[in-house]
């Protein structure tokens, strides 16, 4: 595992379970969100996007946090491993409020309420980028893709992998 992608609905805990996997396997974490967004709100262009994308994927080892689902196809043709957080939408959106007030490492600034246009994605996340996600998982059948479908799973998998690393004497 040297190419890292986490994917799945806002809300899930991506960059929660990005810096716990981070931890363990010493890989560089660079968040989607962190490149897209800009700390007063504005985004920056596709190219911009895509061009710091693409120095992120030239580089041997990484994580990388977020959907954009225009940039998938590429992540997954590049990438070795796929982690998809694929939770219930109310794990979601109580994920989601459970980050109002805090500052984030993976946000430039601290959400404190519902945008309605974020929350109405976040609630047709299931039905109409699922279903993308699915099929494009479907074209690379050589990829390793473990889906976590609660965070139950996701925990036991890190506990795991800590122990196997522990036991094999790696940092």
């Amino acid at each position: 595992m040297k190419k890292v992608i986490v994917i799945g609905s806002p809300g899930a805990g991506k960059s929660t379970f990005s810096r716990k996997l981070q931890n363990i396997t010493g890989l560089p974490l660079f968040y989607l969100d962190m490149i897209f967004h800009r700390p007063d709100k504005t985004t920056c262009s596709a190219e911009e996007f895509d061009e710091k994308l693409n120095r992120i994927l030239e580089q041997d080892r990484w994580i990388i946090d977020g959907n954009y689902a225009r940039t998938l196809p590429v992540r997954l043709a590049q990438c070795d491993t796929v982690f998809w957080l694929d939770y219930p939408l109310e794990v979601c959106l109580q994920g989601i409020e459970s980050r109002f007030g805090k500052p984030r490492c993976d946000m430039p600034w601290i959400e404190t309420e519902w945008d309605e246009e974020f929350l109405e994605f976040v609630k047709n996340f299931h039905s109409k980028c699922r279903p993308e996600i699915q099929r494009l998982l479907g074209e690379y059948p050589e990829k390793e893709i473990i889906i976590f479908q609660s965070r139950e799973m996701a925990e036991e998998f890190s506990r795991r992998w800590r122990e196997n690393c522990g036991k094999m004497g790696i940092q």
